[in-house]
C-alpha cells in the first residue's frame, strides 16, 4: 500500500491547527503579491513623472505658467511636482504681502515643500511595513504550524504497538508543508521589500536635491523682486 505525499493530500489531511496556519499565510501572501504589483506601477510612475518634471523645470519654463500647469484640475500631480507646486503658491502668497523681507518668504515656501516631502514619502512608503512584516514572521509562523504538527504526530504515535516510517512520515510531512508555505511568502515579501525600498530612498534623495535647488532659485527671484521694490519706491 502507496502513500500519497502529493502537496493537496498533505494539506487536506493536516490538522486543524496546521490548516489554520497554511490559510494564514497563503492569505499573507496573496495581499503581499497584491501590494507587490501596486507598489511597482506605483514606484514606475513616480520615476517616470520625476524625470519628465525635472526636464520641463529646468527647461527654462515661466515657474508661474509651469505653476499654474500643475495646478489645474485635469493635472494628475506626482512626487516632485506637487512638491514645487506647494512651494511655490506659499512663495507667492508671501511674496505679495507687504513688509515680507526675502529671506522669511523662502523660509516660509520651504517649510510648505518639507511638509508636502513628508507628505510623499508616506505615500511611497504605504504597504512596505506589510511586505517587511511578512517577510519577517512568516517563516516563525509556518515553523509554529510545522512544530505543532510534528507534535500531534507524535500523540498519535503515542497510541500505536508499533511505530514505522510509514506511519510517521505522512504526519510530518503534512507539517513540513506549513514551513515551506512560510518561506514561500517571506521571500518575495522581502525580495520586494528591499527593492522597493532602494527606490523610495532614491526618489527620496531626488526630491530633497529638488528643494534644495528650488529653495535657491527662489532666493535668488526673492532678493532680485526685493531689490526692485526697493528701486520703485
Amino acid at each position: 500500500m502507496t502513500t500519497d505525499l502529493s502537496i493537496v493530500h498533505l494539506i487536506t489531511q493536516a490538522g486543524p491547527v496546521v490548516k489554520l496556519v497554511m490559510l494564514m499565510l497563503v492569505l499573507a501572501s496573496v495581499i503581499s503579491w497584491t501590494f507587490i504589483f501596486a507598489k511597482h506601477k506605483e514606484l514606475q510612475s513616480a520615476l517616470k513623472a520625476t524625470d519628465t518634471f525635472e526636464k520641463r523645470f529646468w527647461s527654462g519654463i515661466d515657474l508661474n505658467e509651469l505653476s499654474r500647469q500643475i495646478g489645474a484640475d485635469h493635472y494628475d500631480k506626482n512626487g516632485m511636482e506637487n512638491i514645487f507646486h506647494m512651494g511655490f503658491q506659499e512663495y507667492r502668497r508671501l511674496h505679495v504681502q507687504k513688509g515680507m523681507e526675502p529671506m522669511h518668504i523662502v523660509e516660509g515656501a520651504r517649510r510648505a515643500m518639507q511638509a508636502q516631502y513628508t507628505r510623499e514619502m508616506d505615500l511611497l512608503d504605504n504597504h512596505l511595513p506589510f511586505l517587511a512584516t511578512v517577510g519577517s514572521t512568516s517563516p516563525y509562523i509556518g515553523l509554529f504550524g510545522t512544530v505543532w504538527g510534528i507534535m500531534s504526530s507524535f500523540q498519535a504515535l503515542g497510541n500505536m504497538k508499533q511505530a514505522t516510517l510509514a506511519l510517521v512520515a505522512p504526519g510530518i510531512s503534512e507539517a513540513l508543508v506549513a514551513t515551506a508555505m512560510g518561506l514561500f511568502a517571506a521571500i518575495p515579501a522581502v525580495v520586494a521589500y528591499n527593492r522597493f525600498s532602494t527606490h523610495a530612498d532614491r526618489l527620496a534623495t531626488r526630491y530633497e536635491t529638488f528643494m534644495d535647488d528650488f529653495t535657491t532659485v527662489l532666493q535668488r527671484q526673492a532678493h532680485i523682486s526685493h531689490n526692485e521694490k526697493k528701486s520703485g519706491a
